[in-house]
C-alpha cells in the first residue's frame, strides 16, 4: 500500500512533512484537505482533525515531526530534527507567530508587541548563518537540511505577514536563505497546487 497523506498546501507543519517525504523521494498519495470540511475518513484515523496525518500499512502518524523522523529515517543528518532550533520554532516563535499573523483576534497586545517577541527566534537563526559551518548548523538552501526542512515553513509564514516590514528587519543572511530555500526545486515542487481530495 502506498502511504497516503491528508495535507493542506499552506499549513507550515503539513509543507514540512511533505518536503521531508519528497527529499527522501517517497511516493505517497496526496489528499489535499479543505479544513473547513475535514474528510471523514481522515477525523477517522486522527480524531484531533489536524494535518498532516499519514497512514501507512501498520500505522497512522499525525504529527509533523513524526512524519519527517519517518520519512527521514535513512537521512544521514536525521538528527538534526531533535536540535534546539527545532524546538524553539515549534513553541515560543510558532506562539508569537500565530498572534503576529493575527493579530485582530488577540487584542490585548498591539501587532508589534507580537513581532518583538518573535524576534528572538529568528536573531537565533541569523547568528547561526553567520556561524556555519564553524556552528554545524545547517540550514541548506535549495537542497535543504532536514533543520531547514523543519523551520522554513514558519519563515515563510512570518516574513509573508508583511514582506517590507520583514525586509528591514536586518536579518539580511536569513532573508537570503529563505529567498534561495523558496526559490529552491524542492519547495516549488512540494507547493503545487493540487484540487481538494
Amino acid at each position: 500500500m502506498r502511504p497516503v497523506l491528508y495535507t493542506f498546501r499552506r499549513c507550515p507543519y503539513a509543507i514540512r512533512a511533505r518536503l521531508a517525504l519528497s527529499l527522501s523521494n517517497i511516493k505517497y498519495e496526496h489528499r489535499e484537505v479543505l479544513l473547513r470540511d475535514k474528510p471523514a475518513h481522515m477525523l477517522s484515523l486522527s480524531p484531533k482533525g489536524t494535518v498532516p496525518v499519514l497512514q501507512l500499512e501498520d500505522r497512522v502518524i499525525d504529527e509533523s515531526l513524526d512524519i519527517m523522523r519517518w520519512g527521514l529515517r535513512t537521512h544521514p543528518q536525521r538528527d538534526q530534527l531533535d536540535h534546539p532550533l527545532v524546538a524553539f520554532n515549534d513553541t515560543q516563535f510558532k506562539y508569537y507567530l500565530d498572534r503576529y499573523k493575527y493579530f485582530d483576534r488577540y487584542p490585548e497586545h498591539p501587532q508589534s508587541y507580537y513581532l518583538d517577541k518573535a524576534l528572538p527566534f529568528l536573531s537565533e537563526l541569523e547568528s547561526a548563518l553567520n556561524t556555519a559551518p564553524q556552528s554545524q548548523v545547517d540550514l541548506g538552501q535549495e537542497v535543504l537540511s532536514p533543520l531547514g526542512m523543519a523551520v522554513l515553513p514558519f519563515v515563510r509564514q512570518f516574513a509573508m505577514v508583511d514582506k517590507t516590514s520583514f525586509d528591514i528587519l536586518g536579518f539580511e543572511r536569513l532573508r537570503c536563505w529563505l529567498e534561495a530555500s523558496l526559490g529552491g526545486e524542492l519547495f516549488k515542487a512540494v507547493m503545487v497546487k493540487k484540487p481538494p481530495w
